[in-house]
């Protein structure tokens, strides 16, 4: 659920060319909102009440993978530990980062004074690189009320960061990966609206970036969002620091804010205490151009989830209403999932209003993404 597009040397910085036995990518910047793939798997040993094994946390570099050590469910990507981006193909089962600090305790009061990535939005800034677009809602991303779906929003997002990275063009070829996206949506846009899109650098760590994108409807429609990605060496796969050029870039709109990396969703588990579960297919229409499918299309799961929780009075929550939607990207689905026409299994709990998610693999092993969704008030 984690796409990536094909780019020529021209294109995108988020966008990555596949080539036989080796990984090129378009020229730097922010990657564009809605491509990378996502996800490499982490063990957690402890069991759930049905002795479920979960897997969650880490990341995937395009589109290969390796599993992770035992860890527990909110990981932190940081300079002097293990990190989950790590091609299958490379052989081992982990990778150990170069200390980037003098040493772990320097590193760990570091970590504590950043606030973690794409846990909130942060106001356009005065000064500093703003890229600006505008756009219609079309009736293929509205849903039966003609509200702007939120896969949509989704795509939008990154058609916004792709235009952001072909406009600036000057970076050197690297690599994402994506760890974290949250939309908070103040009213949804409708079927038609003209909407003016700002997106941003809203801050930084040593190998990670944050990308703000905002939504403005001339009906009223208003979205804010944002990515939180993680910067790789596009041959070894190894997180690699941001470079100097992309820190002079983007330093300014960041205001030289620092962020951490790390996911905190605790993945809802088949079985347990006012856990439901339900059915849904993966479509070989949802794969990409690298055969794994999309990164928006872990919104889908989430429009599919919300409709049946209202459907069974299970929250009270309007869509087009306020709300604020968070998914964190785990695990990719691959081609063989899709062709095996196996139903998937979407896990999740509404409970207090607010509706946590979980979608897992056919034989219960593997989480590919997770989500929170509640009211923004």
């Amino acid at each position: 659920m984690y796409a990536v597009v094909t780019a020529s040397a021209q294109r995108s910085p988020g966008r990555v060319l596949m080539t036989k036995g080796r990984k090129s990518v378009g020229p730097g910047g922010i990657p564009s909102g809605g491509n990378g793939h996502v996800g490499a798997r982490c063990h957690r040993r402890d069991r759930g009440r049905n002795g479920r094994r979960t897997r969650s946390g880490g990341g995937r570099e395009h589109g290969l993978h390796r599993t992770m050590p035992a860890m527990g469910p909110s990981t932190e990507l940081i300079e002097n530990g293990e990190f989950p981006f790590l091609p299958r193909d490379r052989g081992l089962a982990s990778l150990v980062m170069g200390n980037a600090d003098s040493g772990a305790e320097k590193s760990s009061t570091r970590r504590a004074e950043r606030e973690n990535g794409a846990s909130r939005v942060l106001p356009i800034p005065s000064v500093g690189r703003v890229f600006r677009r505008e756009r219609r809602v079309r009736l293929g991303d509205v849903d039966a009320t003609g509200r702007l779906r939120l896969d949509a929003v989704a795509r939008y997002l990154q058609d916004v960061a792709t235009d952001d990275s072909d406009d600036l063009g000057s970076l050197e070829a690297r690599a994402w990966v994506v760890r974290r996206t949250l939309i908070e949506q103040h009213q949804a846009p409708r079927n038609s609206e003209d909407l003016s899109l700002a997106t941003f650098c809203s801050g930084m760590g040593t190998r990670w970036a944050e990308r703000r994108v905002s939504m403005v409807g001339a009906a009223g429609g208003s979205v804010e969002a944002v990515t939180l990605w993680v910067h790789l060496d596009p041959v070894t796969g190894r997180p690699k620091p941001l470079p100097a050029e992309f820190v002079a870039t983007y330093t300014e709109p960041s205001g030289g804010r620092e962020v951490t990396a790390r996911q905190v969703h605790e993945p809802v588990v088949p079985g347990a205490d006012d856990v439901h579960t339900m059915p849904w297919w993966p479509r070989v229409t949802d794969l990409d151009v690298l055969n794994h499918v999309n990164n928006a299309v872990s919104w889908e799961v989430v429009e599919q989830t919300l409709e049946r929780v209202r459907a069974r009075e299970l929250i009270d929550l309007d869509p087009s209403g306020s709300l604020r939607a968070e998914v964190e990207f785990r695990d990719a689905i691959d081609h063989k999932v899709v062709i095996a026409a196996m139903p998937l299994t979407i896990a999740y709990r509404a409970l207090d209003g607010v509706l946590n998610i979980a979608l897992w693999s056919t034989d219960g092993e593997t989480v590919y993404m997770t989500a929170q969704v509640s009211s923004l008030s």
